[in-house]
């Protein structure tokens, strides 16, 4: 009975410690990276939108990559897009991209670490292949 009550108990505890681990408090890269994610996709749905202003056709084309170092550059330049700030979802998402900006450069810059400069990449992205 000893060895079976071990057992459990290390069951219990592996089972705890999993527990923990799922509610853990977000990382400075998580939120980045899940922000990052969630401006890429509000881009691609007011952009794909039929009743968007004409002027969301002319923004800056805004793909995120969070290893990527010029991703502070293009988050400059979309924040400071001089256009349709009379459309509430491009001030919305200028806002996120403002977010975005000062979670990397301020409360997350010793955390990240950038992978490439590569400009072209968020310009022109591979992006994997749809299930």
């Amino acid at each position: 009975k000893i060895p079976t009550m071990k057992m459990l108990l290390s069951l219990i505890t592996l089972l705890s410690a999993a527990l923990l681990a799922g509610t853990a408090p977000p990382t400075c890269y998580s939120r980045v990276l899940s922000l990052s994610k969630e401006i890429t996709e509000s881009f691609k749905e007011l952009q794909s939108s039929k009743s968007v202003d004409s002027c969301v056709e002319m923004l800056p084309r805004l793909y995120l990559d969070i290893h990527n170092y010029c991703v502070l550059a293009k988050l400059r330049d979309f924040v400071a897009y001089p256009r349709c700030e009379r459309v509430l979802e491009v001030s919305e998402l200028k806002e996120k991209a403002r977010s975005l900006y000062t979670i990397m450069i301020s409360y997350c810059r010793r955390d990240l670490v950038f992978l490439t400069d590569d400009c072209s990449a968020l310009e022109n992205p591979i992006l994997p292949p749809i299930e």
